[in-house]
């Protein structure tokens, strides 16, 4: 079945490459020719008008069959040696993808361990898609907005007492050039004053023009609790672990975690793990660290029998923190490997 979206349904992300996807039985999405040659269309392995033959026939060659074996020796008669190991890399991800039989076990087998030398930005660009398919049909721009922090980095503000979360990628480029591309990188290097440029924060007012600006990631939330992106964020999570891990949660944003009980927390990021397990363990907190906190959630199962035994009941607490370069950095695939299952005990 296809996996476009269905009609009536407003579209977004079409950088995810949802429309190159089939839809399977169970819900997840099938490995087709048409995902894998926007792998080999990548810039990195898209020959230029100074490749050699050999890089122009292999390209040629994967486009008309791109799930075709490779030799070494194709490999090894390409001029350019950079071009050679570009082309092993996104071999080497085809091959995982076509072996796996989904988007969603190759994403899993991944962050699970598997032998594969994969390049972050590829572990990103699954969740991108794995997320659109989950999200098809979704209404509430809010929550498409807070699911993009699940693949890209956020740069955190927290001045006049405001938690603005803005795309990193998108807050460098203004601030590199004014938020004028080539021309204003242009300006910024000869010292011409360039406009100033503030990114829109999303709210009631603005919302709906998310829908034209998806793919441009540029509309910054305010993450403070009991604003609406927490809630949001929370909703997209549950989302994610009910299809990742077939386990229906409730996840809720909380201040603060009391509990003399407190058996399981999950860090979603690298610092939030380091300051959950500090918590967790009764030690001090370096200085500033506190202030490294952006949300923490309670997480739930909705079947108890789904957690190992000595977790039936209990909640699992999730954190979330900037790292000390006002960086957030989510790492997904934590709810894959982290959650207290039944079946990993």
């Amino acid at each position: 079945m296809s996996a476009q979206p269905q009609s009536g349904r407003r579209d977004f992300w079409k950088s995810a490459g949802f429309h190159l996807t089939e839809r399977l039985d169970n819900g997840g999405l099938a490995v087709t020719a048409d995902l894998l040659r926007a792998y080999v269309t990548r810039p990195e392995v898209h020959p230029v008008e100074e490749s050699c033959e050999a890089e122009h026939r292999l390209f040629e060659a994967l486009m008309d069959d791109p799930f075709r074996a490779v030799s070494e020796d194709e490999l090894a008669g390409i001029a350019d040696p950079d071009a050679a190991g570009n082309y092993r890399i996104v071999l080497g991800f085809r091959d995982h993808l076509a072996a796996a039989g989904s988007v969603e076990a190759a994403y899993s087998s991944l962050v699970r361990g598997a032998p594969a030398q994969v390049p972050p930005v590829f572990i990103d660009q699954l969740v991108h898609l794995i997320l659109r398919s989950v999200l098809d049909g979704e209404s509430d721009p809010m929550r498409l907005r807070a699911a993009e922090l699940l693949f890209r980095d956020q740069t955190v503000s927290t001045d006049e007492g405001q938690c603005l979360l803005a795309d990193s990628e998108i807050v460098e480029m203004v601030s590199e050039t004014g938020g004028l591309g080539g021309l204003g990188a242009l300006l910024v290097e000869s010292g011409t004053p360039t406009r100033s440029v503030t990114l829109d924060i999303m709210g009631e007012d603005n919302a709906e023009a998310y829908w034209d600006r998806s793919d441009r990631f540029d509309m910054a939330i305010d993450f403070r609790f009991a604003e609406p992106a927490q809630d949001a964020f929370a909703r997209v999570l549950e989302s994610w672990i009910e299809h990742m891990v077939s386990m229906p949660v409730r996840v809720q944003p909380m201040q603060a975690i009391h509990d003399e009980r407190w058996s399981w927390h999950v860090g979603l990021d690298a610092s939030a793990t380091q300051i959950l397990n500090a918590l967790y363990q009764r030690e001090d907190l370096k200085p500033g660290q506190a202030n490294q906190i952006i949300a923490l959630f309670r997480l739930e199962p909705l079947d108890k029998s789904m957690f190992r035994q000595s977790m039936r009941g209990k909640p699992v607490y999730l954190g979330m923190a900037m790292d000390e370069q006002h960086i957030l950095k989510v790492k997904p695939q934590n709810l894959l490997t982290n959650l207290p299952l039944d079946a990993v005990e």
